[in-house]
């Protein structure tokens, strides 16, 4: 499965090419400078790239957002094979992490989750093949390139995930306010997959009624819950925490 896209802002075309991505052609705003474009220049210099100076004006075309003076057109990004990753990472990891969305709509959550799973070392991220937010220019620039660094799974429903993952001895956790555990009662030093639901509904009933453990974050405030990928980092921290400390 593919998707083709463009790509802006400096850091996400710098991590692209560090990424090995295949790129088809740099846009680059005339007159650019600063430390980070230097950086990208360094990169493209030493590799053959298809390169085009333009005004300004053309990027807005292109990008239609904070270009950040560089847009570029990469071939198309694969999305990885249920068994064939999982088989793979617990080839490689006794103790892996999974991060599961739930139709996560909103781009930029998309994006901002994306680059907190490379943050933390998330072994892959999984997503159903329909209801998700789209894998974008704007989901790209918002992840800072992470989208590169990690393998990013499709599925035709969650619910195929979580049952092939548990058959495969990992724990699944469901992000959720409908439970009385806290994420401080959750071992998360086993092998386990995190999922985090749609910004308005949630975690699907369905698959609510599938995973192992349900865990929600403590709130003190008046206001009941945090951004989806605000929380989704909170999590993610405090698996990390717990395995940094065992």
């Amino acid at each position: 499965m593919e998707e083709t896209t463009r790509i802006f802002g400096i850091r996400a075309v710098i991590e692209a090419i560090q990424g090995g991505k295949s790129i088809d052609k740099v846009y680059i705003q005339k007159g650019l400078s600063g430390p980070l474009f230097q950086e990208l220049n360094h990169l493209i210099q030493k590799g053959s790239y298809n390169i085009s100076f333009v005004p300004e004006e053309k990027l807005y075309k292109l990008s239609k957002g904070n270009h950040q003076g560089v847009v570029a057109t990469i071939s198309p990004i694969k999305f990885g094979n249920l068994e064939e990753t999982i088989e793979k990472i617990l080839e490689e990891k006794t103790t892996p992490l999974f991060l599961l969305l739930d139709q996560i709509t909103d781009v930029r959550n998309f994006g901002a989750i994306i680059r907190t799973a490379e943050c933390t070392g998330v072994d892959a991220i999984i997503i159903p093949e329909k209801g998700g937010a789209p894998l974008n220019a704007d989901t790209v620039k918002t992840s800072a390139g992470g989208v590169f660094n990690l393998p990013i799974v499709k599925v035709n429903h969650i619910k195929d995930a979580v049952f092939y993952l548990q058959s495969s001895g990992v724990q699944l956790v469901a992000a959720t306010e409908k439970t009385d555990d806290t994420i401080y009662d959750i071992d998360f030093k086993q092998a386990t997959g995190i999922i985090m639901g749609n910004e308005a509904k949630g975690v699907s009933s369905s698959i609510l009624k599938s995973v192992d453990k349900k865990a929600k974050l403590p709130m003190f405030g008046k206001i009941e819950s945090l951004n989806v990928s605000v929380a989704c980092g909170v999590f993610l921290y405090e698996a990390i925490r717990q395995r940094q400390s065992s």
